[in-house]
């Protein structure tokens, strides 16, 4: 029994598999720091859990519509349409499994087999596994030097392309979009008939005076083209609930409700209640987070530049994205990451599974005490690199 074409072409993700080597190295033993895995180390608010135990109590554990609960979905739209200055119908929500389910959904109803859609590197490696998974073949984009979108490269980029995905904050490297970028993007898609896919997880986690800005909020134009997708794991250390959401016109909106009806039927009933409690009224941990994050990234990003690797500032996320040239051999960062775990114990992801091979990704979701370590550690394999 052969395993099909379309499953071998996925290889699984890069970084939940360091993570895994990490936590076997870690259950062996040895002193491990991983900076791999985009996961915060905070604990998911007080409010959320209560309203999972109430919910439970309640018996509200059986399937919902495949949407989505009416009540969730009314409470995104509120919440998403104040939070980017539109308004937002219920019938313009439905809620996924997660946001990398919301992303995949929203590629199979956009897309036809051969489609070529545009990945603005440096790109998190599961998008061109999702594009792939489609049927769809997927155009890589370089940035311009400081990791932002050069929009002249996708202007020659998108013709003949049928859509784009972008995400701001960016992962990995923190790089939040301008509206004069975003609406230059909006004007490319426009001019060449691009469908947009907006990857607004890390949209709460911003630092500076740059915020966020969501495409939906650049006009009605806009709205008519763009699929946004979020969800609750990074501002609201919801990961395991596994919950997200698509954000966009009601036809596109109904057709990925259909999808999701006939494969994966509904998302959880507990994950659906918990999320509803933190949008009608925001955790009083989640701003102390943001702080606490912009504490970690200057900490991080300050230590990267004394070791000689220089690093753009990230405006949001929790990455750093610094440039390891001077410290690459033949190998390239995976050589490096690599020879890093092993000597050092130390989980850093290379470049190359963002498009970069320059490069290397570090996580700052851990506290102030394991990043002193992590830049030890790197002190140290960087001096013997540079030996």
């Amino acid at each position: 029994m052969k395993v099909s074409q379309r499953a071998s072409s996925v290889a699984g993700s890069a970084t939940l598999a360091l993570a895994t080597r990490a936590k076997e190295m870690a259950a062996s033993g040895l002193d491990v720091v991983s900076m791999a895995v985009g996961e915060p180390d905070f604990s998911t608010p007080e409010a959320v859990r209560e309203a999972v135990r109430v919910s439970v109590a309640d018996g509200r554990v059986r399937y919902t519509p495949a949407g989505g609960t009416a009540s969730l979905r009314a409470a995104l739209a509120g919440a998403a349409g104040r939070s980017r200055g539109i308004e937002l119908s219920p019938s313009q929500v439905v809620v996924t499994h997660s946001c990398k389910h919301a992303l995949n959904l929203a590629l199979v109803a956009l897309t036809e087999p051969g489609d070529r859609v545009l990945l603005l590197e440096p790109v998190w490696g599961s998008y061109d596994a999702a594009v792939r998974w489609v049927g769809a073949e997927p155009v890589r984009v370089a940035p311009r030097a400081d990791l932002g979108p050069d929009l002249d490269a996708i202007a020659a980029a998108a013709r003949g392309a049928r859509g784009v995905m972008l995400n701001s904050p960016t992962n990995p490297s923190g790089f939040v979009w301008s509206d004069e970028e975003l609406r230059g993007i909006l004007a490319i898609a426009e001019e060449h008939d691009l469908w947009v896919i907006s990857d607004e997880i890390y949209r709460r986690l911003t630092y500076g005076d740059r915020p966020a800005t969501s495409p939906l909020s650049l006009g009605e134009g806009a709205r008519e083209r763009v699929l946004a997708v979020d969800g609750a794991s990074k501002s609201l250390a919801m990961t395991g609930f596994r919950i997200g959401c698509v954000l966009g016109p009601e036809a596109h909106v109904q057709a990925i409700t259909n999808i999701q009806s006939e494969t994966t039927g509904c998302p959880n009933a507990l994950s659906q209640d918990a999320w509803e409690s933190a949008l009608l009224e925001e955790p009083a941990e989640v701003a102390g987070w943001v702080a606490a994050f912009q504490r970690r990234r200057d900490l991080l990003v300050a230590g990267l530049r004394e070791l000689g690797l220089e690093c753009t500032l990230p405006g949001g996320a929790f990455y750093a994205f610094p440039d390891a040239t001077p410290f690459l051999d033949e190998r390239g960062s995976e050589g490096l990451c690599a020879d890093l775990l092993e000597s050092e114990q130390l989980v850093l992801v290379p470049g190359s599974v963002f498009g970069m091979d320059s490069h290397v990704r570090l996580s700052y979701a851990l506290g102030e005490p394991d990043l002193e370590r992590a830049l030890k550690r790197l002190g140290r394999f960087l001096e013997s690199r540079r030996g």
